[in-house]
């Protein structure tokens, strides 16, 4: 398809269509990645067994170690009221918001804007 004969619309169009076919995957992906847990914890849990350990004693040390490494700062993270399939958290703006702002007179490269933006047209989502 030659895009540079597209018109200003059905290039944001595309684009809105192209979020919203990330954001379907990114969640069928998270979805996926779920149902294998199941599975992983069983072969966990068996191999613990296997070697004649208590699990819960092992799991303790893990997790132990874990804790160390890992931050447990949570992002706040915003939602589109409009369509609850775009969100933001942080890092870079996704297209969805950057289009927005510009639509409601904001600059996309202003922290000022983007606070200002993220206040008065998304929702905080707690958690």
């Amino acid at each position: 398809m030659e895009h540079s004969n597209l018109s200003l619309e059905e290039i944001q169009r595309q684009l809105q269509e192209a979020d919203s076919k990330r954001n379907q995957l990114e969640k069928l992906l998270n979805d996926k990645r779920e149902e294998g847990k199941g599975a992983i914890v069983e072969q966990i849990r068996n191999i613990i067994l296997d070697n004649d350990y208590d699990p819960e004693e092992i799991m303790n040390l893990v997790l132990r170690r874990r804790r160390k490494l890992v931050s447990d700062r949570q992002y706040r993270r915003y939602v589109d009221p409009e369509n609850p399939n775009n969100f933001y958290s942080r890092g870079v703006l996704p297209g969805w918001m950057k289009e927005k702002m510009v639509e409601q007179g904001y600059d996309p490269s202003s922290k000022e804007d983007r606070e200002t933006f993220k206040a008065s047209s998304l929702t905080l989502v707690e958690g």
